[in-house]
Formats: structure tokens, C-alpha cells, sequence
């Protein structure tokens, strides 16, 4: 018991960090740009990426933390298995709703690069928005 409030307090601090070190640089693309400019401009987008999934794997640490301790508490067992299902989901929706987006830019594959870039970054938000919502 013990050990899970330490991890709780644990997995909380981390959350406070990654929400005030979150990547709020601005990435942006001007028109007709040159390939090291889209180059710098993929590389800030993979930053925000990064920094995303890192804040999107500390929140469902925390929930999965969280559904442990219910399950202690109160012997439900199902809803760890869901959620962790749930996860994978997520996993391969992003995958798929950003890769036909890439695809349809194919040959140009700076731009498909950017799409799926972009698209990624806007499901990581959603997820996050939602595993936010409390229990």
C-alpha cells in the first residue's frame, strides 16, 4: 500500500513536469519553403511529438496506477484489461487515420511527412484531453 502512494506521488510530480515543460514553441512553415527550412520545420514538429508522448505515457501510468488501486480496493478486475485495450486502440487509430493522410500526398514526401506529422500531434492532444478527464 505504501509503496503504491509512492508511486502515485511519483506519478502526480511527473505530471506537473511535463505539463510546465510541454513543447509551447511554435513550429511554422512559410509558403514555398526551402528543404532546410522544411527540414527544421520536421524536426520541431517531431520535438512536439515527443514531448506529447511522454505527457500521454505519464497520464496513462497514472490511470493505470489509479485502476490498480481500485482493484485493490474494491476487487473489479476489469477494468485495468479494458483500458489497457483501449490504449492500443488509440495506438492504431493514430497510426491509420494519420497514414491515408500521408499517402494521399505521396509522391511529394516532405509534404506527406508534414500531414502525418501534424495529424499525429492533434490526436496526441485529443488523447490527452481525454485521459485528463477524471475518473
Amino acid at each position: 500500500m505504501i509503496k503504491n502512494n509512492r508511486r502515485l506521488v511519483s506519478c502526480t510530480l511527473l505530471l506537473l513536469l511535463s505539463a510546465t515543460t510541454q513543447a509551447d514553441e511554435p513550429c511554422s512553415l512559410v509558403d514555398q519553403a526551402t528543404p532546410d527550412e522544411a527540414k527544421s520545420y520536421l524536426q520541431c514538429l517531431d520535438k512536439q511529438i515527443e514531448s506529447l508522448t511522454r505527457i500521454q505515457q505519464t497520464w496513462v501510468n497514472k490511470i493505470t496506477l489509479d485502476l490498480n488501486k481500485i482493484e485493490e480496493e474494491t476487487g473489479n478486475t476489469q477494468l485495468l484489461p479494458i483500458f489497457k485495450r483501449s490504449i492500443t486502440s488509440q495506438s492504431k487509430y493514430l497510426e491509420d487515420s494519420c497514414k491515408w493522410r500521408y499517402l494521399q500526398k505521396i509522391p511529394n514526401g516532405t509534404q506527406a511527412a508534414i500531414v502525418y506529422k501534424r495529424c499525429e500531434l492533434r490526436i496526441l492532444e485529443q488523447h490527452i484531453a481525454v485521459l485528463k478527464q477524471p475518473i
